[in-house]
């Protein structure tokens, strides 16, 4: 016996961020800042000053700054690199890592006249500190300051900013890109106060109009890009070539099996983006097929595999492969060709995606088993997997994207290719058939710190192959393209047959990927874990587990509810619990490493009241985050214990032998909290919904479901069900004939 799934409906409040920010210090056990590390940075800015006042192309300049380690917003720049209403986090045009990988370089845009100033508060901090503090400043230093209320004629609250400042920064640099092209590159440049087609015009480089992606980023010849690295190689923030060879797949010989297939009815439509379409077979009534590729490049047979291949599991693929019966159904599907078998061109892929999306609304699930060979850089997205995460923020899809292969003869851990490491993608890499990842397997993470791939499935591996169909029969083949589509097939049930949202969807996908005691050691290969074969096994739960969706949309920087009920017993929960949240942020490719615009932050578990009587929650994995510079941790810890600017967040209680439940405490209810944090200073977090699934198990087996739903319904909750069979019933029944008397 199994339990449902439950979808909680009821009313979340909303709270604003009261906490004050603490007074400007630097760390208590931080060294002092002396005299000669300001003077440096001065000289420093003094020759920055003087390169742009002679480099005017740009009409402003470009500046690196170089941390000292992974820094929070909190603890950016706020007294440099300021001038007035100017902050220097509006001025931020590019974020990345050291070669190390633990320290943050920011390159900003800002004016001439910023530069001086900065030059100018710096010369003041320099006489301060010889004059009041022998030529070094302290914490306790900066404390007394604080308590005394001096001031200074730069202002009080500058010099400790301006100080601050000069703790966390190593040093100032014009960053500049000298590489040699050999192929067509995808370029992004940063911006200015001057448009793209007029800066390069102004370098000679002319009628690019066509090679525009979006307003910084264009696709230059390797001439061109010469020229540009000659005469303004700061311009360059990032750049990728643009023709990417396909990941190989193990293909072998066809059987000449014959299947049918009734024509379709009202199945949903799922979206196929990839190689050509063969319509020469037995499911050709259930695709419809566009063929949008240049007709100047020719087509050769080989041109067809790959996308036929990936449509047939779409359409049919448990008739060809029972041992993977999801019980998901037929779909139909809209299929695109915009590769050929080999190689694809970004720039052109990236163009006709944008259009294929925004023409086909009606369409919420695409699949996308399209991969390069190239690895991912790590201090910037792909374009291609920069433009899906854009085109999924603006018009409400979700990706399933393959997590590419590895060729044969290249190395172990080989790093995934684009469009791979799309944040907001479900990204999909393969298992064997004894759940071991395969052979081919490329490895995350994006970024050096998301998570990537975000789950596995069976993709075939040796002698055990997936079965596809061509217009020549049966195929067996392996590849990450062929786990894809069986993701694609379950998401498309979760979002078009059980009518959940994307972020419901998402998040239900990767719980049952999880399931309990999750091994991160290997994450970075098989993401989240494996996906339950069955569709049932992610809609429903066994009868010693209740899990339940909570979902919602961020208006206030906290959303939360105090009153979700779970059973107890002698005053204990005799439960483990788990959660896992998502959320599609909007980002920012020319952000480099601090890609996602909004953070949520959760904190799900039992309530305690203090000796005040406020109300706090124990989450799941002890988040001790506050709001910034409030609690004594790193950025580094904070991104690597609690997914800080992550847009997956799972915590879970470890399952052990001996466990005792939890202690209930003053309060009756557990609770949930998302802070909603922005990165920037648009409020791209406003209006942005999430989704919660929550799982407790019993610890002694016993079926609490029932006692469960009261406890909701007492507490104003709203339950229903999610019911597979009664939807099944449903399409049974729609298809039956009816005779009127």
């Amino acid at each position: 016996m199994s339990n449902k799934i439950l979808q909680l409906k009821g009313s979340f409040k909303t709270d604003g961020n009261h906490t004050k920010p603490a007074a400007p210090n630097i760390p208590e056990k931080g060294l002092p800042v002396n005299v000669d590390h300001l003077r440096d940075l001065k000289q420093q800015l003094e020759e920055i000053l003087k390169y742009w006042k002679s480099e005017t192309l740009i009409g402003g300049a470009l500046i690196s700054v170089y941390y000292n380690k992974i820094v929070a917003k909190s603890n950016r720049m706020k007294g440099l690199l300021a001038k007035g209403n100017i902050k220097p986090n509006d001025s931020v045009r590019g974020a990345k890592f050291d070669v190390s990988g633990k320290q943050h370089i920011f390159t900003h845009f800002v004016s001439l006249d910023i530069l001086s100033e900065s030059i100018r508060r710096l010369n003041e901090c320099i006489k301060i500190l010889e004059k009041d503090f022998n030529g070094s400043i302290s914490h306790a230093d900066i404390k007394q300051l604080n308590a005394k209320n001096t001031n200074y004629p730069l202002g009080i609250s500058i010099f400790k900013a301006v100080i601050v400042d000069c703790y966390y920064v190593q040093k100032f640099n014009i960053d500049r890109d000298a590489e040699k092209a050999n192929e067509n590159t995808i370029v992004t440049l940063y911006k200015t106060n001057v448009k793209t087609t007029e800066l390069l015009n102004k370098l000679g480089i002319t009628s690019i109009d066509a090679a525009l992606l979006d307003e910084t980023t264009v696709r230059l010849t390797p001439d061109e890009l010469d020229l540009l690295r000659d005469k303004a190689p700061y311009l360059i923030a990032m750049e990728t070539v643009d023709i990417r060879k396909l990941t190989l797949t193990d293909i072998n010989s066809a059987s000449d099996k014959i299947l049918t297939i009734p024509d379709p009815t009202t199945e949903p439509v799922v979206g196929v983006i990839d190689t050509l379409f063969d319509d020469d077979v037995y499911f050709k009534n259930w695709v419809e097929f566009k063929n949008m590729l240049d007709p100047e490049l020719g087509i050769d047979p080989s041109d067809y595999k790959h996308g036929t291949f990936v449509t047939s599991i779409i359409v049919d693929g448990p008739a060809f492969n029972p041992n993977l019966e999801d019980n998901c159904g037929n779909f139909r599907v809209k299929h695109f060709g915009v590769a050929k078998n080999g190689y694809f061109s970004s720039f052109t892929v990236l163009k006709a995606i944008r259009q294929i999306v925004s023409q086909n609304r009606e369409i919420k699930v695409w699949n996308l088993s399209l991969g390069s060979v190239l690895e991912i850089n790590n201090n910037f997205i792909s374009p291609e997997g920069a433009e899906l995460d854009k085109i999924q923020s603006e018009y409400d899809v979700i990706f399933i994207v393959a997590g590419t292969n590895r060729p044969e003869g290249r190395k172990l851990g080989m790093k995934i290719g684009a469009p791979a490491d799309s944040l907001n993608s479900l990204v999909v890499n393969s298992v064997d058939f004894n759940n071991k990842p395969a052979s081919y397997t490329r490895v995350g993470p994006v970024l050096s710190f998301f998570n990537k791939p975000d789950v596995s499935y069976y993709g075939g591996d040796g002698k055990q192959k997936i079965r596809v169909c061509s217009s020549l029969g049966e195929y067996f083949v392996t590849g990450t393209s062929f786990a894809a589509p069986w993701i694609t097939r379950k998401m498309a049930f979760l979002i078009y047959k059980l009518g959940l949202s994307r972020e419901v969807a998402k998040a239900l996908i990767i719980d049952s990927a999880a399931k309990w005691n999750r091994q991160d050691n290997v994450s970075h290969s098989l993401g989240y874990g494996i996906v339950a074969k069955d569709i049932k096994d992610i809609v429903e739960s066994p009868s010693d587990e209740i899990r339940f969706i909570l979902k919602g949309v961020s208006e206030a920087y906290e959303t939360y509810a105090y009153n979700i009920p779970v059973p107890y017993y002698d005053n204990k929960y005799p439960f483990f619990a788990r959660a896992t949240l998502c959320y599609f942020p909007i980002c920012s490719r020319i952000q480099g490493v601090d890609y996602t615009n909004t953070e949520m932050d959760i904190h799900f578990g039992r309530l305690k009241e203090d000796i005040k009587g406020k109300t706090h929650i124990l989450s799941l994995d002890k988040n001790v985050q506050g709001d910034e510079g409030n609690i004594a941790i790193t950025e580094e810890s904070a991104r690597s214990f609690y997914r800080k600017w992550d847009n997956i967040k799972h915590i879970a209680d470890t399952i052990k032998k001996g466990s005792r439940p939890k202690s209930k405490f003053n309060a009756d209810n557990w609770g949930l909290s998302i802070k909603t944090k922005e990165r920037l200073q648009s409020k791209h977090g406003a209006a942005l919904p999430f989704a919660v699934v929550v799982t407790l198990k019993e610890m002694n087996g016993i079926n609490r479901i029932g006692d469960f739903i009261k406890l909701c319904q007492i507490r104003n909750w709203l339950v229903s069900e999610v019911n597979i069979d009664n939807l099944i019933d449903v399409q049974v029944k729609a298809e039956e004939n009816i005779d009127f008397d």
